[in-house]
């Protein structure tokens, strides 16, 4: 099987450990320090905002701290079982099944949050899906999501299923969101050795 056969496995595999994978997300704080950062970017938490989370999952933790700070949240995913949790869990946002690659929206974000998700998106497609989050936002609305510090694909186990991930690297995702007049506001290799980055851009 070649990477992009893996590619199209994503969704089945978020099926079939949806509810595992939501017992050991449901109570942690992975992440909620980033995206703390980004919310505190966003300006005015008086007025109406609206969020998109990229790879919504079940929900949880991101949704609850995006809540809590007046966020309509909107959330997307490959994966229904998922989203079946999401609704369940959180009945005030709205649950969209679709993939980044292909779904399209006229609406607007003030925040825009791809967490651990679009590193599953084929690497011919990731400058395409990048641009396309830098469309999705607001003047002046925030993107916080998370690439592999390296350049290329690769395969790796995790529940017991092969999955599949990519990443342009660092520079050339800096370059797309220059090109895409977004500038950058916060770069960490927040895991390190592992090659993880978190990455908040700012559309101007």
């Amino acid at each position: 099987m070649n990477c992009r056969d893996h590619a199209a496995n994503i969704p089945g595999h978020y099926d079939a450990i949806a509810e595992k994978w939501h017992e050991e997300q449901k109570d942690s704080s992975y992440g909620t320090e980033a995206l703390m950062r980004a919310i505190a970017m966003c300006g005015d938490e008086h007025k109406r905002r609206i969020a998109l989370d990229i790879g919504c999952g079940s929900g949880g933790r991101m949704v609850r701290l995006l809540e809590s700070h007046a966020f309509q949240v909107t959330g997307l995913d490959c994966s229904e079982k998922m989203l079946a949790i999401a609704h369940a869990q959180h009945p005030a946002g709205t649950w969209i099944h679709g993939d980044i690659m292909h779904w399209k929206t006229s609406e607007k974000y003030d925040l825009i949050l791809a967490w651990d998700s679009i590193f599953h998106v084929p690497f011919d497609k990731q400058e395409d899906v990048l641009n396309s989050l830098c469309d999705m936002l607001k003047k002046g609305g925030i993107l916080l999501y998370t690439i592999g510090d390296e350049i290329g694909e690769h395969i790796s186990d995790w529940h017991e299923r092969s999955f599949y991930y990519s990443s342009l690297g660092i520079e050339k995702n800096l370059e797309i969101l220059s090109n895409s007049a977004c500038r950058l506001r916060h770069l960490e290799l927040d895991q390190f050795p592992l090659k993880h980055c978190t990455i908040i851009g700012k559309k101007v």
